[in-house]
């Protein structure tokens, strides 16, 4: 579908997602009906004759399918199996290969029994110790086959909420063992409802623009092959451009995509986190984002996981897709209808040159005093933990700040005059 995306008009890309990405009804169904087979089966079924008790203390849905983000066609999910046996995230590292094991030897039973009518296609592995366990589930009710990655995971968040933020300390403990096993980013899948909620909630068209960049990313894999970054370090910096360069329900659907694609292009500018569930209030959670804020760009932190920098380690990967998407830019997808380039948001990705740049959705200083003096505002900021230099963002305000601060002591810093309206 390459033609047929590149040569659609920038005005008509609404009617694109609507007619080619979006899922139809029966289709959402289906997935949804399979997911609940599946969830039924790893709760009541799957470990009730097992040599020593496993409890399952829920069952999540990750992936596109629990954030609401699934293209036309594309049958899959990822189920999160969490399991009170894991007592650890080392724990998790070491066992999770038993369980998945129990899961395959017990999908293999359930196909013996007659009245039992999904089948299951279970995918080989040669990991000797798996993240996840790949199958297919087909049954008579459903119109097309459905593609699960089931990963057992250590339930260290307990029960969530929409709302709900994690304690501190289980972030000093996942960064503590993620450092001791040299596993950064190993254990994304126990926070996978909070990365659910961080899209949960957003407006229904910033879904639909991602599933554009999505397909595209898809489009690029077809052509290119691997090395590419990971699907969800474009999802994430769709949702970053949004929030900094427009943030409103209703937008250009052609210029948010142009957006992307030319961040896509400026990677090697790309400093991104979010302060929504973990924040530089702790000691050791601040010390441990300053050493990942000072890593190689792109920066792209989970912003559930900050061991998880999804943007790292593969260079080569963005470059390709960078060349991809300049050549995109020049497509009648990102022309208006005279003939122009269509204009893309104001998003703040720019070169710093302190050691730590910090582009964040949300990082707010201690503020001690405001006030304005002339036609100028001035700050008083003060840090309870040491920091060499930053570049902030003040929310809700789209302003950088250049602050600079030797040891524990308030410095007085000039600020923009358009934030004088603040006071």
């Amino acid at each position: 579908m390459e033609q047929e995306l590149r040569s659609t008009p920038s005005w008509k890309l609404d009617k694109f997602i609507e007619v080619y990405l979006l899922p139809n009804t029966s289709f959402r169904d289906d997935v949804k009906s399979a997911i609940n087979v599946l969830c039924d089966f790893l709760k009541e079924r799957c470990f009730r004759d097992t040599v020593h008790p496993v409890r399952v203390s829920k069952v999540v849905k990750g992936g596109s399918s629990g954030k609401g983000t699934t293209l036309k066609g594309k049958s899959d999910a990822d189920l999160v199996v969490f399991l009170n046996n894991f007592t650890s995230f080392e724990d998790q590292l070491n066992r999770r290969g038993e369980f998945i094991k129990e899961i395959k030897k017990q999908l293999y039973e359930v196909q013996r029994e007659k009245h039992f009518r999904v089948k299951f296609e279970v995918q080989s592995s040669w990991w000797p110790n798996p993240r996840a366990l790949s199958f297919k589930l087909s049954a008579p009710h459903l119109q097309q086959e459905v593609e699960f990655d089931v990963l057992p995971a250590y339930d260290v968040l307990g029960h969530v909420s929409l709302y709900s933020n994690p304690d501190p300390k289980i972030y000093t403990i996942l960064i503590s063992e993620c450092i001791s096993l040299g596993k950064e980013g190993e254990f994304s899948t126990c926070f996978t409802e909070l990365q659910r909620n961080f899209l949960k909630q957003r407006p229904t068209k910033l879904k639909s623009l991602i599933r554009l960049v999505k397909h595209w990313y898809q489009l690029c894999k077809e052509k290119l092959g691997k090395p590419l970054p990971p699907q969800y370090a474009l999802e994430l910096l769709t949702v970053y451009a949004w929030e900094r360069g427009n943030g409103i329900t209703e937008f250009n659907t052609a210029q948010g995509f142009r957006t992307i694609l030319e961040l896509v292009t400026k990677y090697q500018q790309l400093r991104i986190y979010w302060t929504k569930y973990y924040d530089f209030q702790h000691p050791d959670v601040s010390k441990y984002l300053h050493r990942q804020l000072r890593k190689s760009r792109p920066v792209i932190l989970d912003p559930a996981d900050p061991t998880g920098n999804v943007a790292g380690g593969n260079q080569e990967g963005w470059r390709r897709l960078a060349s991809e998407a300049r050549l995109w830019l020049q497509y009648p997808c990102f022309m208006n209808r005279g003939g122009s380039p269509v204009s893309s948001w104001e998003v703040p990705v720019r070169p710093c040159h302190h050691p730590v740049p910090l582009h964040t959705a949300s990082v707010t200083p201690h503020i001690g005093r405001i006030f304005s003096v002339r036609h100028d505002l001035f700050l008083k900021v003060s840090t309870p933990h040491w920091s060499p230099a930053a570049c902030l963002v003040l929310p809700p305000f789209k302003h950088h700040l250049e602050i600079s601060w030797p040891g524990r002591m308030a410095q007085w810093v000039k600020a923009l005059p358009t934030l004088k309206t603040w006071v």
